[in-house]
């Protein structure tokens, strides 16, 4: 399972599941990463009015929460990830609006408009140095390059308060890991999101060389803090039943209703017929969100190859033991922040 946080206890001491809406804006996408399971071909985007209705439905039925936005690649459809976020902004119920792109539409008019909106935050992919983030997000014909177009906004990037690096970490590459986080690090970012490769198959060596990343990076962290210099770590703060995918309010981008993101994965569409709960129309009630979830993980067992769920599960063991071992040290951080405060970036 994934690293426990905090989060808003109910009746029955578990999470609910509808707490977050993920909105599937569109399938499409400009890239091809290797490690992506999205079916990106042959599927509708979402209309204003679906999504219009989902947040509605979100704030009014479950209690609202969080909003994610996927795809596909999110910028793809730009007017709506605006509608989005300012329904969303008038809609007291809806806490944050996460925007999850791979950073090729991103132009200096979008960071303004994180800046502006302040439910927004923006997630960017973004794995490493050039050779490791060119070998895996594979752009489409006619396409330009993702980390040199990133290069081009940098100092806006690091200007951006809510801009957060998601780093992917393959197996191929986790010997590397700890170097590439050194090398966002040195750009000058500052929040992350650290991501093992789910659902793909980790050899016992690249699970040692995940670990060891983990240790290099914790000790960068741990470092950094008692300096008094700011690092945020969103893993600290996040919690999912199942790896990789979410599960929630799930709109697809057809409109259908699931209880998880699963069907997004090309190789896993078959048990759409067992997430999906209804419609925008006919949405499912809160216990039946709750109950899908905790399915979730059970369908995947049951549909993916025991190596490759052996191997999810020791990457997640990894994740989890690096996020347990750095609250005592976030802590810390957060009482001599409080003791004498300091200016955040």
């Amino acid at each position: 399972m994934g690293p426990t946080a905090p989060t808003v206890p109910t009746d029955s001491g578990r999470r609910r599941a509808a707490r977050t809406l993920i909105l599937t804006v569109t399938r499409r996408c400009d890239l091809r990463c290797a490690y992506c399971p999205t079916a990106k071909d042959g599927h509708p985007d979402l209309t204003e009015g679906q999504t219009s209705a989902a947040l509605e439905l979100f704030a009014g039925r479950y209690g609202g929460g969080d909003v994610k936005v996927f795809g596909g690649e999110p910028l793809l459809v730009p007017d709506l990830v605006r509608s989005v976020v300012a329904q969303a902004s008038r809609i007291p119920g809806i806490r944050r609006v996460y925007v999850s792109t791979n950073g090729l539409g991103l132009t200096q008019e979008w960071l303004d408009w994180v800046r502006r909106e302040p439910k927004a935050i923006l997630t960017i992919s973004m794995d490493g140095a050039p050779a490791d983030h060119r070998r895996y997000r594979r752009a489409l014909p006619g396409v330009a390059d993702c980390y040199e177009h990133l290069m081009t906004l940098l100092p806006a990037l690091r200007a951006t308060r809510r801009v957060v690096i998601t780093q992917t970490i393959p197996p191929a590459s986790a010997s590397r890991f700890a170097e590439n986080f050194e090398h966002l690090r040195g750009l000058g970012l500052t929040r992350f999101n650290l991501l093992p490769g789910y659902f793909l198959p980790w050899r016992p060596d690249q699970l040692a060389d995940l670990r060891r990343g983990f240790d290099a990076v914790a000790a960068h962290v741990r470092s950094t803090w008692s300096a008094g210099r700011y690092l945020y770590l969103r893993n600290l703060f996040t919690w999912a039943p199942t790896p990789f995918f979410n599960t929630g309010l799930v709109v697809d981008s057809d409109g259908s209703v699931h209880t998880s993101n699963v069907v997004l994965s090309g190789k896993l569409e078959e048990l759409g017929d067992q997430t999906r709960l209804g419609t925008l129309d006919d949405p499912p009630s809160l216990d039946e969100l709750d109950r899908g979830a905790e399915r979730t993980w059970g369908l995947l067992r049951g549909a993916l190859p025991a190596r490759i769920i052996e191997s999810t599960e020791a990457a997640d063991a990894e994740l989890s033991r690096f996020v347990r071992g750095l609250y005592p040290a976030w802590a810390a951080m957060k009482r001599a922040r409080t003791s004498a405060p300091e200016a955040r970036p």
